[in-house]
């Protein structure tokens, strides 16, 4: 009996010892971050047959469990990965956010003195201290836009950087998990039924460290080796074999960085737009709202620059010359080119190039130019509509959108694509070359008069001047408009060498004229509207156009200074501030959603925490109680066997 109780004494001692270590462990990694508490599971000895009874001989330590519950875990790591995305949009468009507001408000700011300048040249077109300005304050213009798309492009290698480092920590977290599910293997002993809680801890954290990066999904076989995804289900962990992620240069742009999944014998590329976690999160704000607040801010340079440049062209400056550009042509050559982007993957070699057409029209949206083996097909990535432009060899393609697709040499083959950026490299591009004041074009070439004696709303007005000089050689002219008979309208045109065309019909409210007519090659466009009735036999009404140059003569100043408040953006919707202010509004409203979203989900991820951390947490008063607990036990047990000896020595001294 002494011998049992011994034992039993002995086996409570050791089980009271392994509760005190199990707790002690507990307490000790309190903070240890990812630890899950652990529980000793003691249970009684079989009882010894003694007679008629069982009599109990102790007990033991079954197992040393995780405290774990895998669908509290599985909430918080899919929070997990939910907060770094949006933590991370919303730090980055917070950035975007502030260079627009402050960038938005100088190059607007800058605009505005531009057109100041403009329009006291309208007061003064021969004051030359008016046009330094106006060639000054031009220069801030293109300073400012090309500064804000240097800022772009800063951002742009950020990101790219970040990518690139998130892609290596993926890569290193493979590693270690990999290497964790071989320790569990070979670990596990068919004789023994413990677990290595603090590995699995261990795995457990790593997993939640790569949440951090990417949507993750596990599954775990019956010898404890865990098979982690990432994404939409691609395999990032076969068992202990590792896989990493690697950056490569996209294709066509090398800037848009891509994903590569690197195994053992193979790559695969990898959709970093739907990884999840905050390396989705990276590619939505580059490809998505960087790419879109560049995209408009080209628009605008090129708005700018056009409008400006037309503008020039239409007039004369101080030297009775037609007026030179402001800016960097749109349809540089070099520019043009810059626009179609052709993956390395195509296998014919045509090169081609965009033209501008018109810049009203150009929307921000990217296309795809697509050879299907008979025709071009052109489709509008944003809405995935479609246009057959028609099969190659034509050279020039028209679209409804504001621009040209050219053929330049070469020829597609079937399958071969190109990238369509209309508006791409405009702010970068956009270059001051215009530098003596005097070649600021404020005079107009020509200019219409109306008869004294018209007596009726009609009026005849230049619309587009093509080739001003020439404009001024085919002065002077007269358009007379009669009504014969009431309601039938027909015209005249009389040239600078007196000669009267026959008369030509017109057709209210509204017709448009190229002038010099036929044969001669237009130099400008005017427009009849109204219904200009000089009724006959009594007279019609006259219009007649002359020659208007001189340096007194600030016409086109003012028609330079008007196209501030015309809609020359989004269809001719918007003017310049106002395509401004639009993209500064919509980038403030996303970081302001951003920063709400960024709020629920630290909240819902706190709510998936503390319930993880009610089950799985250690809680210390808990632990105390128990080491307390514990120690009485153990305490307890070493009297048992101080018992148990004093017994078995009165027992010998008994015999002796």
């Amino acid at each position: 009996m002494s011998v049992n109780l011994y034992q039993t004494g002995v086996s409570a001692l050791l089980s009271a010892q392994q509760q005190l270590a199990t707790t002690g462990h507990n307490i000790a990694n309190v903070n240890t971050e990812g630890y899950n508490r652990q529980r000793a599971e003691q249970n009684a000895a079989p009882g010894i047959a003694s007679g008629s009874n069982y009599v109990g001989s102790g007990t033991y330590i079954q197992d040393i469990v995780r405290i774990y519950d895998k669908f509290s875990y599985k909430e918080q790591l899919l929070n997990t990965s939910n907060l770094a995305s949006a933590d991370s949009i919303h730090l980055d468009l917070t950035q975007l956010n502030d260079i627009m507001a402050f960038s938005g408000q100088s190059i607007g700011s800058s605009v505005d003195l531009f057109y100041q300048a403009v329009n006291g040249i309208a007061d003064n077109p021969s004051d030359l201290g008016l046009r330094n300005i106006a060639l000054n304050q031009a220069s801030v213009v293109s300073s400012d836009i090309r500064l804000l798309n240097e800022n772009f492009d800063q951002i742009e290698k950020s990101i790219n950087g970040e990518i690139e480092q998130i892609a290596n920590k993926i890569s290193e977290i493979s590693i270690e998990l990999a290497k964790i599910n071989e320790t569990i293997l070979h670990s596990q002993n068919l004789t023994q039924a413990g677990q290595p809680n603090d590995l699995l801890d261990k795995r457990d954290q790593l997993v939640s460290q790569l949440g951090e990066f990417t949507r993750v999904t596990t599954i775990e076989d019956s010898f404890g080796v865990m098979t982690v995804m990432i994404g939409q289900g691609t395999t990032l962990v076969a068992g202990i074999t590792p896989l990493t992620v690697r950056i490569e240069a996209g294709d066509p742009d090398p800037l848009k960085t891509e994903l590569r999944l690197v195994g053992p014998n193979s790559t695969v590329a990898l959709n970093g737009s739907v990884v999840g976690g905050s390396l989705a999160a990276k590619y939505e704000f580059r490809d998505q709202h960087l790419a879109q607040a560049r995209t408009e801010i080209n628009r605008l340079a090129m708005a700018v620059s056009e409008t400006l440049n037309a503008a020039q062209a239409d007039g004369l400056d101080l030297n009775a010359q037609q007026g030179a550009n402001f800016f960097t042509d749109i349809n540089a050559i070099a520019t043009q080119q810059a626009r179609v982007l052709s993956p390395s993957n195509n296998a014919g070699n045509l090169q081609a190039r965009v033209n501008i057409t018109d810049v009203s029209k150009v929307p921000t949206d990217e296309f795809e130019v697509r050879f299907d083996g008979t025709d071009y097909i052109m489709t509008n990535r944003t809405n995935n509509s479609s246009t057959n432009l028609g099969p190659p060899g034509s050279g020039t393609y028209a679209t409804t959108y504001g621009f040209e697709f050219i053929e330049d040499s070469g020829a597609p083959a079937t399958d071969d694509s190109y990238l369509i950026r209309p508006t791409e490299n405009s702010a970068a591009n956009m270059l001051m070359t215009l530098t003596d004041p005097a070649k600021i074009a404020a005079s107009s070439a020509v200019e219409i008069t109306p008869s004294t004696s018209n007596v009726s709303a009609g009026e005849v007005k230049i619309t587009d001047m093509i080739d001003p000089i020439a404009a001024q050689i085919a002065m002077p002219m007269r358009i007379d408009v009669l009504e014969s008979p009431i309601g039938v309208f027909n015209y005249t045109i009389t040239d600078n060498l007196g000669a009267t065309s026959a008369p030509i019909a017109y057709t209210p409210p509204s017709q448009t004229i190229n002038l010099p007519p036929l044969p001669a090659t237009a130099a400008f466009t005017i427009e009849i509207t109204g219904s200009p009735s000089g009724i006959a036999p009594n007279a019609p009404e006259q219009f007649f156009i002359g020659d208007a140059f001189g340096i007194g003569n600030s016409s086109n100043a003012v028609a330079m200074g008007l196209t501030q408040e015309q809609g020359t953006i989004n269809g001719g919707r918007e003017t310049f501030s106002q395509s401004l202010a639009k993209t500064t509004s919509i980038i403030g409203s996303k970081a302001s959603s951003a920063e709400l979203v960024a709020s629920t989900a630290q909240a819902l991820y706190t709510q998936a925490y503390n319930r993880n951390q009610a089950t799985s947490g250690v809680n210390l008063d808990e632990e105390a109680a128990n080491l307390m607990k514990y120690q009485q036990a153990y305490q307890a047990a070493s009297q048992i066997i101080s018992i148990a000896n004093t017994i078995f020595d009165t027992l010998l001294s008994a015999t002796r």
